[in-house]
């Protein structure tokens, strides 16, 4: 995980250049944004959003919680004024500068990674995170979007389904060829039995717990280290190759390239104890009627730089069903998450009710 402070909450302001920033200090739930009506008064990402049109003043939230449009338009207004700029340009800055700071990140992590995000999908989910993921998509070079079900709520339900597991580490500097492998052995086994002994406090039974071992290492003399998966069992010299292979296996993958002949050492010995998984059905549904028509709740004003604010269908994701299809401009609204689909951009529901998103790339934005 990468954490950039660009939350809905994160508050936008005027920096010592005279340039537009946000974030990383938060709002947060109270007083929160000024949209909220609890007493916020700072600029926020969600204030913007909500000017922009891409947030419904009555259905956050479900229509749970109601926005304050006025609200929101004053807090931006007053950073607008130090900016010299309207409040609708400015709330067009604020969700600008958010995309670009999760681009950033984004393009960070799959940099070291040796990924090229030309190739790679975009998953959204999170409250804020498909009001955004399109223009992410389009910065990254990204060529499609996916929304699963609920990705509101994605990482409550990953809390529940996940096996419950507990990691554990310690740290050995030693070189491969010379490794102490009774020392390795005995430091395992230590691992293990804290790791069954947490579990068991949670509940698991040991007998159930499953492991996962692996290894921090580099070649001598390198300061960045690689995850490698390490056998499970006994370790001898024996299994010096298997290792070695894994770890230019994992060098290959980050950095293009095998370095062969040069010391191997390891730094951080780690192992993950897992309880049993607990099974999810993901049932595929058949594709229906492709006519996405019935699925539009309404349209409203919404802003995107070229043509300004222009007149969007809204569409309820609770009558989306599989094959369904539309074009952007649009609004996907859900209790718990809004989605936005840029113009020419094109989506489709699966089989599993994910929307799928064909981002349009223009070398720009549209």
């Amino acid at each position: 995980l990468i954490e950039i402070g660009a939350g809905g909450g994160s508050i936008a302001r005027r920096n010592e250049l005279g340039l537009l920033k946000v974030g990383p200090d938060s709002a947060g739930a109270e007083p929160g944004p000024a949209c909220y009506g609890l007493g916020g008064r700072l600029p926020t990402v969600s204030d913007a959003n909500l000017l922009l049109g891409y947030l419904s003043p009555t259905f956050f939230l479900g229509g749970a919680m109601p926005l304050h449009s006025e609200l929101a338009r004053a807090a931006v207004k007053d950073l607008a004024d130090e900016l010299g700029l309207t409040p609708e340009a400015t709330a067009w800055g604020i969700h600008r500068v958010v995309n670009e700071n999760m681009a950033a990140a984004a393009r960070v992590h799959i940099i070291e990674r040796n990924r090229d995000p030309r190739r790679l999908t975009v998953v959204a989910f999170g409250g804020a995170g498909p009001a955004h993921a399109a223009a992410v998509a389009r910065i990254l070079g990204s060529p499609r979007v996916m929304l699963p079900l609920g990705a509101g709520v994605a990482s409550a339900l990953g809390a529940l389904v996940a096996p419950l597991a507990f990691t554990a580490g310690q740290t050995l500097l030693t070189r491969l060829d010379s490794a102490d492998w009774d020392a390795i052995n005995a430091m395992y086994a230590n691992l293990e039995q804290s790791a069954v002994a947490e579990l068991a406090g949670a509940g698991v039974e040991p007998t159930s717990v499953s492991f996962r071992r692996w290894a921090e290492m580099r070649h001598e003399a390198q300061y960045h280290e690689i995850s490698v998966p390490v056998p499970a069992g006994r370790l001898d010299f024996t299994t010096l190759p298997v290792i070695t292979t894994a770890f230019n296996s994992a060098y290959a993958r980050q950095y293009g390239r095998v370095l062969e002949g040069l010391p191997i050492e390891a730094l951080h010995w780690r192992l993950t104890a897992s309880g049993p998984e607990r099974p999810i059905a993901a049932r595929a549904l058949p594709d229906g009627n492709r006519d996405a028509l019935t699925a539009i709740k309404g349209t409203r004003a919404v802003y995107f730089p070229s043509g300004g604010f222009r007149c969007t269908n809204v569409y309820d994701r609770d009558c989306l069903r599989p094959g369904m299809h539309f074009s952007g401009p649009a609004i996907v609204e859900e209790r718990e998450a809004t989605t936005v689909i840029w113009p020419g951009d094109r989506a489709r529901v699966d089989g599993h009710l994910s929307i799928i998103v064909d981002v349009r790339q223009l070398g720009g934005e549209p």
